[in-house]
């Protein structure tokens, strides 16, 4: 989904600065929650595109291109939305700062004091189509900088961590010819291999750790445009009640395993259809139009949200008012679609675990 940025380039880096030290002050008010003896200082975040804010290399990701991030930061900066994402969110309840990707660790190092970012999109727990770093790689690239003491264990007892697992290795699996007859099983797979990924990251010194309930994958735009985005496909939420099922006794597991609360998921699941159902989201954002068509699409088939011809013609279009729309694209929600997600009651119940 994308190539290495020319760092050489001076306003490019000015760029980067402007954007994760100059623009904080946007991060979302936080629950006005009162922590009991334990207040994080960072998150690290692991995961995909629902949580990636920059890592994936430039060239190849669509976060990187027009019309992407035009309602925040105003340009691309590498976020799978046209603003804030998942991680904005959950950080901002945290009530600290987004931390920074791990791509620009080194021309951001001032701000690794609120710990990094590790989530590329397009990834997977397996490796996927995309050439970059799965959630195995991500973890070994924090255990690197407690190697080269960028952290300490102690300091990591302060902290929490996000894991966004949002359905990437299944895609990849029906992309390569996986049977429907071993989806069950593999799904099995995912979720162990999720298992071992969690207790890698306490083993790091992590203090809670909260990963996402899969969303309901039949409700993406990819899935409800066979339906003119007036129905979800059931037999791929069927799929998802599965997945959940499993992570929420894997979590349960992990905690018996360690005699503790440390895990949790955070139930992106029924909050997702709490908009959808537009019970919640009537109070927290009452112009939703249709939830299952996206603001941004193709001309045809053939392209996408950011796609351009070979004369860089736009091949896409974008709706007037990103606010009126849950999804941007077809798989990603808007800053709007997040911040209703965020804003539902299931959600901040589970947020409160943090604590």
């Amino acid at each position: 989904m994308d190539s290495t940025p020319n760092l050489h380039s001076s306003f490019f880096c000015f760029f980067l600065f402007s954007l994760f030290l100059g623009d904080q002050q946007h991060v979302v008010q936080g629950s006005r929650v009162s922590p009991l003896g334990f207040r994080a200082n960072m998150m690290f975040v692991f995961g995909d595109s629902y949580a990636d804010t920059g890592n994936n290399r430039k060239a190849l990701a669509s976060s990187w291109k027009l019309p992407y991030g035009i309602t925040f930061p105003g340009k691309p900066a590498g976020r799978f939305s046209d603003g804030r994402v998942l991680t904005d969110y959950i950080a901002g309840y945290l009530r600290i700062k987004t931390p920074i990707p791990y791509r620009w660790r080194k021309e951001l190092n001032g701000r690794v004091k609120n710990g990094m970012n590790f989530a590329y999109g397009g990834t997977g727990v397996f490796d996927t189509s995309v050439p970059e770093p799965n959630m195995t790689t991500q973890i070994d690239f924090l255990q690197q900088l407690l190697n080269d003491s960028v952290y300490s264990k102690r300091a990591l007892k302060t902290s929490v961590a996000l894991v966004s697992l949002a359905g990437n290795d299944y895609s990849n699996y029906l992309a390569t010819n996986g049977s429907a007859a071993g989806f069950p099983a593999f799904i099995g797979s995912v979720v162990n291999q999720l298992k071992v990924n969690l207790k890698r990251i306490h083993n790091s010194g992590v203090r809670k750790i909260a990963v996402t309930a899969l969303q309901p994958l039949g409700c993406l735009p990819r899935s409800t445009a066979l339906f003119a985005f007036e129905q979800c496909n059931g037999t791929e939420n069927a799929l998802v009640d599965l997945h959940n099922q499993l992570l929420v006794q894997a979590v349960n597991d992990l905690n018996k395993e360690t005699n503790s609360s440390s895990f949790f998921v955070l139930d992106i699941y029924n909050a997702f259809w709490s908009v959808f159902n537009r019970k919640e989201a009537r109070q927290v954002s009452p112009t939703f139009e249709n939830p299952f068509e996206p603001c941004c699409v193709g001309v045809s088939a053939a392209f996408s949200c950011g796609s351009v011809d070979e004369n860089g013609v736009e091949k896409y279009t974008v709706c007037s008012n990103p606010k009126s729309k849950f999804f941007w694209d077809t798989v990603h929600p808007t800053q709007e679609g997040w911040r209703a997600v965020y804003s539902t009651p299931v959600l901040q119940n589970s947020l409160k675990l943090f604590w």
